[in-house]
């Protein structure tokens, strides 16, 4: 039998055995010895409804009780992570995410993230969608770059959460892609799902969820294409996935690109640039980043390509 975080286990003994109690345990519970012994060093193993030590020789008849404590929840802390706030009020925040930063905690890593910055630099956030990603309305991925809104209460997350579902949000990315692009504009208007077998990735896939991406070329080189996205929808990782499909990934994406021509990049050169919506009091509000100094080198050394 495995001991689970919260269960509580009984047990009869019902033979002469003579042995220590953490050994009669561990015969009888996939668990080593000191992991026994540190749960009756905790006084969350008892005989008889008594507490006793490790040693303890078990009788015949003995009532054991083994209380499994539930698992303690890590708490988030607050981080300084330098962070540039464009703008701030009573209601939300907007962000110019720098890349390389993860947006919120997940397993195993609670901190080095947007949500540890925004604690430590905001003084009220939203719930939002759970217990590490409170004020967070949308997400970027860890190495794309720019704008984000931040919810500071419930009320505005609400607010901002169904304009996007609704569509009403605009956002517009720069991405350096792969290749000389054959149309200046268009949509890809693709299914994207959960890949079958590399679960890290996302693909096209007919049973996928409907996504579409607009786009118009701002500059062609000669090996590649600056390209102006705006969602339609937000699927995760959606103009990485599409681009990679159009055979034109984006430059520096290690899950969908090339291993050539990158330029030196080691991540994606993917930008969000532009950030419209309706704020909680009604007024439009829009935003624009320009990329960081990497990008640009790597959109200089594409204009200067042979």
């Amino acid at each position: 039998m495995t001991l689970r975080a919260g269960e509580t286990h009984h047990f009869t003994v019902v033979d002469d055995w003579d042995v220590r109690l953490d050994i009669w345990l561990a015969d009888h519970l996939e668990e080593s010895r000191s992991q026994l012994k540190r749960l009756i060093d905790r006084h969350l193993v008892t005989v008889n409804g008594n507490t006793v030590k490790a040693g303890y020789l078990v009788q015949k008849g003995d009532q054991i009780t083994v209380v499994v404590p539930k698992a303690q929840v890590p708490t988030l802390r607050p981080e300084f992570i330098p962070l540039e706030i464009i703008y701030e009020d009573e209601d939300l925040v907007v962000i110019n995410k720098p890349k390389g930063l993860v947006v919120h905690p997940g397993a195993g890593n609670l901190e080095g993230t947007l949500v540890n910055a925004l604690l430590a630099q905001v003084d009220e956030l939203a719930e939002g969608s759970g217990k590490h990603r409170p004020g967070i309305v949308h997400r970027l991925d860890k190495d794309t770059s720019g704008l984000m809104m931040v919810a500071k209460t419930n009320e505005s997350y609400a607010y901002l959460v169904a304009q996007l579902k609704e569509r009403l949000v605009e956002r517009h990315y720069l991405a350096l892609v792969q290749g000389v692009m054959s149309v200046s504009e268009g949509c890809i208007d693709e299914p994207i799902g959960r890949h079958p077998k590399e679960r890290k990735k996302m693909a096209v896939l007919s049973s996928g969820r409907p996504a579409q991406t607009l786009f118009r070329v701002e500059e062609h080189f000669s090996k590649h294409s600056l390209v102006r996205c705006r969602l339609v929808t937000g699927r995760t990782h959606q103009i990485r996935v599409h681009f990679a499909k159009i055979h034109h990934p984006v430059v520096g994406d290690v899950l969908y690109g090339f291993r050539h021509h990158n330029l030196g990049a080691t991540s994606q050169v993917l930008h969000a640039s532009f950030l419209k919506f309706r704020h909680p009091s009604g007024r439009f509000m829009e935003f624009e980043s320009q990329p960081d100094v990497e990008f640009s080198k790597i959109v200089e050394k594409a204009r200067h390509m042979n």
